[in-house]
């Protein structure tokens, strides 16, 4: 790939007219594009190209998004693909059932190009950051952590917070505005051979709001939590 092209992105739909008009639209912010028109060619074309974010539709022949998706993030060699759920099902099951899957985003039909690539924009640039070596303190607001010294300061106020509490912390801060699932929470805070009551994750991101604040932490509604970081 040219180094002029901003990233590669693999677009995915059975409908050729959504194909032809975001292709269009994304080559004009200099965007390579690759298209597919079902899921096994997805398959097909994200092991050939290794694009850098794939724009995919959840109901397709042949293969469904949510398998495709499901597929990709099982090969070590593409799970670090960003994936964002192109549909025109608005209600709250199809968003859970695509995170679920992997789904890093999920953008409704009709779709605005303008703020499509705001969206893209945003997600690049949570994957450049996911890339760059952990910093050893992180600062939002009035908030600052000190990974090293395992101390969090609100403002001039220091915070000592619990062992789970900051590993759950820590976890939320690695990738601000990713929504991190109850189950990925749990395995990675608590370890998948840990057995802990379905509200112990409410509890703990309960306490965190009452010492860093309201603002910083976001319920993604039967899903599971972000953070909001400037």
């Amino acid at each position: 790939m040219s180094k002029n092209y901003k990233a590669k992105i693999l677009l995915v739909d059975d409908d050729t007219d959504i194909l032809e008009f975001l292709s269009y639209n994304l080559k004009k912010e200099n965007y390579k594009v690759y298209t597919a028109e079902n899921g096994e060619e997805a398959i097909e074309k994200s092991l050939k190209h290794n694009p850098d974010l794939i724009l995919l539709d959840v109901m397709m022949p042949k293969k469904d998004g949510m398998d495709v998706c499901k597929e990709l993030r099982a090969n070590p060699k593409l799970d670090d693909i960003i994936i964002c759920f192109l549909t025109a099902r608005n209600e709250d099951y199809s968003q859970i059932v695509g995170f679920e899957a992997g789904a890093d985003d999920y953008v409704a039909k009709p779709i605005k190009p303008s703020v499509l690539i705001k969206r893209i924009e945003a997600l690049l640039k949570r994957k450049t950051r996911k890339q760059e070596p952990e910093n050893k303190v992180f600062i939002s607001g009035d908030l600052k952590i000190d990974f090293e010294a395992r101390v969090v300061f609100v403002g001039k106020k220091e915070i000592l917070l619990p062992k789970k509490e900051f590993k759950l912390l820590k976890l939320l801060v690695s990738q601000p505005g990713k929504v991190f699932t109850r189950d990925e929470i749990y395995s990675k805070v608590w370890g998948n051979d840990v057995i802990v009551g379905d509200r112990t994750i409410d509890v703990h991101i309960k306490k965190l709001r009452e010492k860093i604040g309201n603002d910083y932490i976001t319920t993604i509604k039967a899903v599971g939590y972000k953070l909001n970081a400037e």
